[in-house]
């Protein structure tokens, strides 16, 4: 249900399609035989970009390949991989309109310079994948660090108090502790051993190999690029200007031209030209980024997740008539718990109303399992990372430090808790006592929703829960979401559920789009000309801005705040 299934187009459907695409503006055709030029480099977002935005989002890339493999004037695609930087369900979600568009029969080329494991993984989407023989193609491996900061922390006089409600729940432990516990190493090597094995039998079924094999070149460390080719990880040794020789020779143009199009401009092709639309819509909305509260904000659509302007999107489409279904494509470690029990209640009154599916992204863990949760159904990709169904709250007491600076701050007070959130001393026994209370019932109210809404028994689920955090295999296994796949599975599941035939093709309402604007790009170029001429009041400027976003960061990722709200997010994993 809902799996991407190439089919050829009939007679009438090829006709159609070619009196649409002959009619289209000038501006829009390129000729026959193509090239479709895709380059990825850097980071993937979740939503459509705004019109001065490289066309480079999930969806975009997703519609592109769709397109490419019904559109006569496509011959095959180019695929040019630089740094990528995307997590591995992305990956895996695109590599599977890779694998689409291949079973169309048109060839497809993937090269890079340098690169590790992700970019191999994209490359190997392709049929051919050519490197130059001086390439850094580096495939070793993986691993998975923890960062601890309490050390450096006493040094300069800050005591965290942080309250953890879970065994596993590890967020705070970069400022609480000073090396890694077992519980945390324990869901961290599970994780690891998850896209390990997702790595090697991905890459063994695309080039032919046993699992054994990939795992014994992993091993070897190989720095020849020869050996690539010798083992059959990739096709040739190929420079640019060779690679541009043999597409010229594919796509058939005058042998000092090659016939191509950009995926900028392939954009502007409807999809409606290859009959891939319907008359039924189903509405996508995407939220990324930490949870935040307040009002303002667009809805997830940046770095963000503002509870005030998700809700608004939810209630304007509980009200459009046209919008037969809704997938929600969650990409979020969480955040502030309160801002995730109002969007999960939000999410509840809409499936009530019209079904509702949410999909996965990179991570949907503790705030944003929250909100996943409110769907009548939930998919992810097999190595989405998942769960974390905790909270954490705490605050920093920073006597010591305004002791050593010589820094003086008198607090006037009148309640017993008034100074509970206080930054000029530690806790109270009595003051411990209603914080750690407020934790634990904060905890139990996310696993007890959790549980009613996933309809398993609170004591089954309190196994599952406790701040651990799942892949989606085994989130899958434990009950925590109901089937594996992408956004094209849970449109699938959609359309069951709104009583849509899966063979008819419905319309998709992309309703998050990030902003952006000529303005920003201004700005970055800016920058780049002040780091240019060494401007250095600039520079310093701009470091101790970036030095106050990182510790605000790293306090707000561990559920550290200013005033002690309790928060939903999942641990501090760097995977390398």
């Amino acid at each position: 249900m809902g799996s991407l299934t190439y089919t050829p187009p009939k007679t009438m459907r090829k006709f159609l399609t070619s009196l649409q695409l002959f009619l289209s503006p000038f501006w829009r055709k390129f000729k026959k035989g193509s090239v479709l030029v895709i380059e990825l480099d850097g980071d993937i977002p979740e939503q459509r970009g705004g019109r001065f935005a490289p066309p480079l989002s999930v969806p975009q890339l997703k519609e592109a390949l769709m397109k490419a493999a019904y559109d006569p004037r496509i011959r095959g695609i180019h695929l040019k991989i630089g740094s990528v930087s995307a997590g591995w369900a992305k990956l895996q979600e695109l590599r599977r309109s890779l694998d689409f568009f291949r079973t169309s029969g048109k060839f497809s080329i993937a090269t890079m310079n340098r690169g590790g494991e992700k970019e191999y993984f994209l490359c190997c989407g392709c049929e051919e994948i050519y490197i130059p023989p001086t390439a850094n193609l580096t495939l070793k491996g993986f691993m998975v660090a923890g960062t601890f900061l309490r050390g450096v922390l006493e040094k300069v006089g800050i005591e965290p108090q942080v309250k953890r409600i879970g065994k596993y729940k590890s967020a705070g432990d970069q400022l609480l502790l000073k090396d890694m516990s077992e519980p945390q190493r324990e869901q961290l090597t599970a994780l690891l051993e998850d896209i390990y094995e997702g790595f090697t039998s991905t890459i063994a079924k695309d080039r032919n190999k046993t699992v054994e094999e990939v795992e014994a070149m992993l091993n070897e460390g190989i720095f020849d690029m020869q050996k690539y080719v010798d083992g059959g990880w990739v096709t040739g040794l190929r420079y640019e200007d060779e690679v541009m020789d043999d597409l010229k020779k594919r796509t058939g143009g005058k042998a000092d031209k090659l016939r191509s199009v950009s995926l900028k401009k392939y954009g502007k092709t409807s999809p409606s030209a290859f009959g891939l639309t319907g008359r039924k819509t189903i509405a996508i909305v995407r939220s990324s980024g930490a949870i935040v509260g307040g009002e303002g904000g667009i809805g997830g659509t940046g770095s963000v997740i503002t509870a005030g302007a998700f809700i608004k999107q939810l209630r304007s489409l509980a009200k459009d008539k046209s919008v037969q279904a809704v997938v929600l494509r969650v990409d979020s470690p969480g955040g502030d718990a309160l801002a995730s029990d109002l969007m999960w209640r939000e999410i509840r009154q809409l499936a009530a109303k019209k079904p509702v599916v949410a999909s996965m992204g990179d991570v949907a863990a503790s705030g944003g399992y929250y909100m996943a949760m409110g769907a009548s159904k939930i998919v992810a990709e097999p190595l989405t990372i998942t769960g974390s169904i905790g909270v954490v709250t705490g605050k920093f007491n920073l006597e010591e430090l305004y002791r050593r600076v010589q820094y003086s701050k008198v607090v006037i007070s009148k309640g017993k808790y008034a100074e509970l959130n206080g930054d000029t001393r530690s806790f109270t026994p009595e003051e411990e006592d209603l914080f750690d209370r407020s934790a634990e019932f904060a905890y139990a109210s996310f696993r007890d929703k959790a549980a009613e809404s996933r309809g398993i028994p609170k004591e089954e689920l309190q196994q599952h829960a406790q701040g651990r955090v799942w892949s989606g295999k085994r989130a899958l296994q434990n009950g925590l979401i109901d089937g594996l796949g992408g956004v094209d599975r849970a449109i699938g599941i959609a359309k069951q559920a709104a009583g849509i035939d899966q063979n008819k093709k419905v319309r998709l309402l992309e309703v998050s789009k990030a902003k952006s604007s000529p303005f920003g790009l201004l700005s970055a170029l800016a920058i780049s000309g002040a780091m240019a001429t060494g401007e250095q009041s600039s520079m310093h400027k701009l470091a101790s801005m970036l030095l106050a976003g990182q510790l605000q960061k790293s306090a707000y990722q561990n559920g550290v705040t200013s005033n002690g709200a309790t928060m939903a997010v999942m641990p501090d994993i760097q995977f390398v």
